[in-house]
């Protein structure tokens, strides 16, 4: 199916696309936002929160820093995901990733996200066809993480994000171009799931996370210069084994976009109350994203998001998952239900998700994705199971 949109760059109109149809007048709106679409499936299962669950190949999308913490020696991941389904036929989201034990104590990751936005079909101010073009972006994503004690750890990314909307369309005379740009992620971990030298049959663990994601420039497509999402995620996870077979993990993640609110503005179009976005730097974005909202502080906690997750285990074998992601009703309204499973036979683990609007006509409904994580040399020997301290 071919999409017509009027000769435009696109980057900031796709994430109403990614929201509900809800008319809001002061909607966070980055450029790139394929970098905020869960990738693989246990996430998005779990209503999109992961910065604190058990680590496995995908951390390096949730937070890094709980690679340092995984009893795997190597393994690796790849996921799919048609995007927009409801719409189009032609979208859609491919992951990759993997990460490798340096030694007891740290560990590398890589990823790469490519997002087919399927083909558009450019038309002139009459109407008439005026050529398609592929429209995709890419990230490719390493990082590499470090316990600075026995129970937590910090991890840091580095990005590399290509973008191509509509290639060189000439738009109002300006020729468009494609945008890239870096940026970085730091990421920190604390968990008392780390393995023991002797596992338990029962008992409750805790983690908790806090990533700062996408850190880095503007994206600049000829003609304007575009926020990336910068985004906090914060986020805890409560384990409960209650035998050797049997356990729960609940998680519930906060996320908020480190980019300027749209301000205030008069008929005229001058800006009453709030920050012009034309002239604040991607920086100075980040820092004043806490208090430049027109409406205050009420309406600064209405651009938290909260996602929440609920993941159950039998004999580390068959597990059932479900979530729920909520967003204010003044900042886009997305609210979702979302469910999945997962089956682990030796080193092979194969995970779905499926997403539920709670509203009609969401573009997101019919969403699912599938996920294949193969873990290449189960637990080894060479891993220690905790961090020797001073006293061991």
């Amino acid at each position: 199916m071919k999409r017509k949109i009027v000769a435009a760059l696109a980057s900031v109109a796709f994430i109403n696309a990614f929201t509900t149809q809800a008319q809001v007048s002061r909607t966070l709106s980055p450029s790139v936002p394929f970098l905020t679409i869960s990738p693989d499936s246990r996430g998005a299962a779990l209503g999109d929160a992961g910065v604190a669950s058990t680590p496995d190949a995908n951390s390096i999308y949730w937070n890094t820093a709980k690679l340092a913490f995984i009893d795997k020696n190597i393994g690796s991941t790849v996921s799919y995901t048609p995007w927009l389904r409801d719409l189009v036929d032609d979208m859609g989201l491919l992951n990759v990733g993997l990460f490798k034990k340096l030694d007891k104590n740290s560990a590398f990751g890589a990823s790469m996200t490519y997002f087919n936005q399927g083909e558009i079909q450019f038309t002139t101010a009459t109407g008439q066809p005026n050529g398609t073009f592929q429209s995709r972006d890419l990230n490719f994503t390493a990082g590499y993480t470090r316990k600075i004690g026995r129970d937590f750890s910090m991890g840091i990314n580095g990005k590399f994000i290509h973008s191509n909307l509509i290639g060189s369309q000439v738009v109002n005379g300006v020729a468009s171009k494609p945008a890239s740009t870096v940026a970085g992620d730091v990421s920190f971990f604390y968990t008392t799931d780390r393995p023991s030298a002797k596992d338990k049959d029962r008992g409750m663990t805790y983690s908790a996370g806090a990533v700062i994601s996408n850190i880095g420039g503007k994206i600049n497509y000829g003609r304007s210069a575009f926020y990336i999402p910068t985004n906090l995620k914060v986020g805890g996870a409560v384990g409960f084994k209650l035998d050797a077979h049997n356990r729960f993990n609940f998680l519930l993640d906060a996320n908020k976009l480190l980019i300027p609110t749209p301000p205030l503005r008069d008929n005229n179009g001058n800006i009453v109350k709030g920050r012009d976005p034309e002239t604040t730097s991607a920086i100075a974005g980040i820092f004043g994203s806490f208090s430049d909202a027109p409406d205050g502080l009420k309406e600064e906690l209405r651009e938290v998001t909260l996602s929440t997750g609920v993941e159950y285990w039998y004999n580390n074998f068959f597990a059932l998952r479900g979530g729920y992601f909520m967003e204010s009703s003044m900042k886009g309204g997305s609210k979702y239900v979302t469910t999945g499973l997962g089956l682990k036979i030796s080193n092979y683990q194969l995970d779905l998700a499926y997403l539920v609007p709670t509203s009609q006509g969401s573009p997101l409904a019919n969403t699912w994705r599938i996920t294949l994580i193969f873990d290449m040399n189960g637990k080894p020997s060479s891993i220690p199971t905790e961090v020797p301290t001073e006293n061991n």
